[in-house]
């Protein structure tokens, strides 16, 4: 038999932190008494030091405080004495002393203290046969027995620490002394379990242990190490080494995810983390695991974000669009991933502006700047009148789906007489209206607009100098054509007059209602339209008005007076109708159906949309149209310019 020094040797030579940890599993399995202890019982147990009544335990060794005690796993680091104290069992049955013990008696209980005290419990000279001894000597020896029960606690917590250790033959050699002790039967019992137990288990745990090394962690099924140490499990469910070993396989895994992100494979470390979740959910290295992975990625995929934005400010749209979608693919919850989409979106369909934003691009050749202008969204709408819309004509039919699948920019408002003197004066072009002499005006007697050689684009509707925020009238096609080509001359960018199909989608604002307000006359001044409540500066009256409809003008009116419609556009459908740029067609016969103007080389009319001061209310629904030729210089038309985006 080793003495016991030798034992405490292989235990230190052994001793590694985690062969110990899983030791204290495996005594907490097979000594369950070892942890679920009463403090207050222990508490009562322990011996002050320095006692020497004669029914205290024969020892002289330090008394162990509370708290080591009350320490909880790993038992197996603890001393054996500390192990023994939380296993003393309530069946110490201590003879009555008659007298006291006689001086051989007090010898051999001394000298059996000290073997006791100095760890040798076994041997001639152990504190066993020496406590055995006094005990025969003098049969009702409180410390005699007292020792012996001692004794026997201390072996029982040394051969669970061998038996948690691997060590069945010290645990053996162990066993055969503690059968010899007083009401030993119990520990006898559960450690001879115990090491059958673990018999059993060894070979499979020393295969499991082969296969782990070989790199047969989880695969293949059926002949792993983790399917090896799932069969201790069944057989011991309580076995520490089982428990590391699934940890350990649930490393490797773990480490198949890590070394799966140092490859960009996110796909490849998400399924590597669900497989590490099925073998062992919740544990701390899973949690660990996952939150490196997860922290990886945000850094990964938040670096792929920063090179997208930068391609998209680059104008790389493709580029940025690949490196979102990479992002994506390894952060799908990629923080800024949807604004960035929206970002790209308006690169694509508004060249980086978004819808309804309102900008003015200023020119790049000399002072000044565009006509503010309001990106106008992508989308698709019926163009034209229902059969059965009151007051529509067959001009207005067939109505016809039209897809706007490129975002533009639309002038808030229609060009006013200061922004087209500006114009004149720095381009030195010469309207129609004085190349060709005159302009069509509103005669107050009459009430009807007449041939006036004198007006120009400088008049208002009356033929009277006009004041600078004023919509331009009395402009020709050509006028509005000449002047968005010198906007885009002077901004760089692509200015022209709406097509037809542009000006009704921007007109009706996503609305189908007969006007974009809805199907009646508004209940609140919205354009500069014909009210009945309207007088002119002789107090004449619409003969076809808006009943009840009053905005203060008898003619054209401020730009921006009155409400937006719903794509911010101001005066769309009032104040003045406006030349687009499509080639007059009486119907809509096959017509484009993408938003582009419809023309044809060499045509002289053209189109006007949208209500104007003089308007009866059929003229102002969304869906009216008119054609007239594009020399017309009239009081009641004007112009808005489009930017391509």
């Amino acid at each position: 038999m080793p003495s016991n020094q030798t034992v405490r040797r292989q235990r230190a030579l052994g001793g590694a932190i985690g062969v110990i940890v899983l030791g204290g599993a495996l005594v907490y399995h097979f000594f369950p008494r070892v942890f679920h202890v009463e403090p207050g019982r222990m508490a009562s147990r322990a011996v002050p030091a320095g006692t020497t009544l004669p029914y205290a335990p024969a020892t002289s060794a330090p008394a162990v405080v509370d708290n080591e005690l009350a320490a909880g796993p790993p038992l197996t680091l603890a001393p054996s004495e500390v192990i023994a104290k939380r296993m003393r069992q309530a069946d110490q049955h201590l003879p009555e002393q008659r007298s006291e013990d006689t001086p051989e008696v007090r010898a051999l209980v001394e000298r059996a203290a000290k073997a006791l005290q100095a760890g040798r419990l076994t041997g001639e000279d152990g504190a066993a046969a020496l406590y055995a001894q006094a005990a025969k000597l003098k049969p009702d020896s409180r410390r005699a027995a007292a020792g012996l029960y001692e004794v026997r606690d201390r072996l029982a917590a040394q051969a669970g620490q061998d038996i948690a250790l691997g060590d069945a033959e010290t645990a053996q050699d162990l066993l055969e002394t503690l059968r010899g002790l007083p009401d030993s039967a119990g520990a006898v019992r559960q450690l001879e379990a115990s090491l059958r137990t673990l018999q059993q288990v060894r070979p499979i745990l020393t295969r499991a242990a082969a296969l782990l090394q070989q790199g047969k962690a989880d695969q293949p099924a059926g002949e792993s190490a983790l399917d090896l140490y799932r069969q201790v499990q069944q057989l011991d469910p309580q076995n520490a080494v089982a428990e590391q070993g699934v940890f350990q396989v649930q490393r490797v895994v773990l480490d198949r995810a890590l070394a799966a992100v140092a490859q960009n494979d996110f796909a490849a470390a998400d399924r590597a983390l669900q497989q590490a979740e099925a073998i062992q959910p919740g544990s701390q290295q899973l949690k660990d695991a996952r939150a490196r992975v997860d922290g990886i990625r945000q850094q990964r995929a938040g670096a792929l974000m920063a090179q997208a934005h930068s391609a998209l400010d680059a104008g790389n749209l493709a580029l940025a669009a690949q490196l979102a979608t990479q992002a994506k693919a390894i952060d799908p919850a990629q923080e800024g991933y949807a604004e960035f989409q929206e970002r790209l979106t308006n690169a694509r369909l508004y060249a980086s502006y978004r819808p309804g934003q309102v900008f003015s691009d200023r020119f790049v050749d000399q002072p000044g700047q565009a006509p503010a202008m309001v990106v106008i969204p992508t989308g698709r709408f019926r163009m034209g009148a229902a059969d059965d819309e009151d007051g529509h004509t067959d001009a207005e039919l067939p109505a016809h789906e039209v897809v706007i699948a490129k975002g533009f920019a639309m002038a808030r408002s229609a060009v006013t007489v200061g922004q087209f003197r500006e114009f004149v004066r720095a381009s030195g072009y010469q309207p129609d209206s004085d190349r060709l002499g005159g302009a069509s005006v509103y005669d107050e007697r009459t009430g009807a607009l007449r041939d006036d050689s004198r007006a120009d684009w400088q008049d208002d509707y009356a033929g009277h100098p006009a004041a600078d925020n004023l919509p331009v009238v009395n402009v020709s096609w050509n006028d509005a054509q000449a002047y968005a080509a010198w906007l885009g001359q002077r901004t760089g960018k692509r200015y022209r007059l709406p097509s037809e199909a542009e000006f009704e989608y921007a007109l009706r604002g996503g609305t189908t209602t007969r006007y974009w307000w809805g199907d009646g006359k508004p209940d609140k001044p919205v354009e500069n339209l014909t009210g009945s409540g309207d007088r002119s500066a002789r107090g004449r009256r619409w003969s076809n008005a808006f009943a009840g409809y009053r905005d203060g003008y008898w003619g054209p009116a401020p730009v921006l007076s009155f409400a937006p419609n719903p794509f911010g556009l101001y005066d769309i459908n009032g104040n003045v109708s406006e030349w687009v740029a499509d080639c007059w067609h009486d119907s809509y016969l096959r017509a484009p159906q993408d938003g582009g103007a419809w023309l044809n080389p060499g045509c002289s009319m053209h189109v006007v949309r949208g209500g104007s001061w003089g308007s009866s209310p059929d003229q102002v629904r969304s869906a009216f149209r008119q054609g007239t030729d594009g020399s017309l210089r009239s009081g009641r038309v004007g112009f808005r310019v489009v930017r391509e985006l």
